[in-house]
């Protein structure tokens, strides 16, 4: 009996090994990645390995740059506006001559998300570890130049919020920027024949501070993907300086 179960055994597990083999020869004739070593080649492991790695660096790179004082305010691009759908409280505002309150309103919705930056770390690199490899294969040789950015900016965006809007609540008190959105509001309701507005102030920072550093790690993304100088690692080397782009 014995003998009967391990020679099933063998014949199942070599079964799978032949169907493990299958799946990753499929994989390097969809896509051109050779999945084991050979010359200067890499392998499907090694793209995983080297999009989270990439991706990491990016966004700790951004957040290094992003976490200081005006790092969001005097960055035109990444810069967080007033809320559009509160444009007609500004526009108002602007007015009847408080355009400074709305001026000082902005400031404090940036510097609450250069406040609470650091705490967006721990949150993307922990998206970022969820990436599987079929993923990773198919970004590897991705010819967008930030691909891997935009696949973990789809797949993850409303967990990051999630995650992430606590910290940004926190920092908007502190920086007096609930107050100002409160004053504002204030000013704006004694102006007759004018609607109210709702604008869930947390949750418009969160998500415009997370695209702003998003726009970050699609940067140093790029300049991994195109510049050697930018690849620090031997496994980002290796990787992204063997890739089809």
């Amino acid at each position: 009996m014995k003998i009967k179960f391990v020679l099933l055994l063998v014949v199942l597990t070599a079964g799978f090994n032949r169907s493990q083999a299958q799946f990753f020869k499929n994989i390097e004739k969809q896509v051109g990645i050779p999945t084991s070593n050979n010359g200067g080649s890499f392998t499907a492991d090694e793209a995983g390995q080297a999009i989270k790695e990439a991706l990491t660096k990016g966004i700790t790179h951004g957040v290094d740059l992003v976490s200081v004082t005006d790092g969001y305010f005097k960055n035109p691009t990444i810069k967080i506006p007033f809320p559009p759908d509160a444009q007609r409280v500004e526009d108002g505002l602007r007015t009847i001559g408080l355009g400074a309150k709305v001026d000082q309103a902005v400031e404090s919705f940036n510097h609450a998300a250069e406040n609470a930056a650091k705490a967006a770390t721990p949150i993307f690199i922990n998206s970022i570890k969820q990436l599987t490899i079929n993923d990773a294969i198919s970004l590897v040789n991705n010819k967008q130049q930030d691909a891997a950015t935009q696949f973990l900016k789809k797949t993850t965006t409303d967990q990051l919020v999630a995650a992430f809007k606590p910290s940004i609540k926190d920092a908007l008190d502190k920086v007096g920027a609930t107050k100002y959105w409160s004053d504002i509001m204030t000013e704006y309701n004694k102006i007759p024949f004018h609607g109210r507005v709702e604008t869930d102030l947390p949750e418009y920072v969160t998500r415009k501070a997370i695209d702003g550093l998003f726009y970050m790690v699609a940067q140093e993304e790029a300049k991994i993907r195109k510049d050697p100088m930018a690849q620090t690692s031997d496994l980002l080397k290796k990787v992204f300086g063997n890739a089809k782009f």
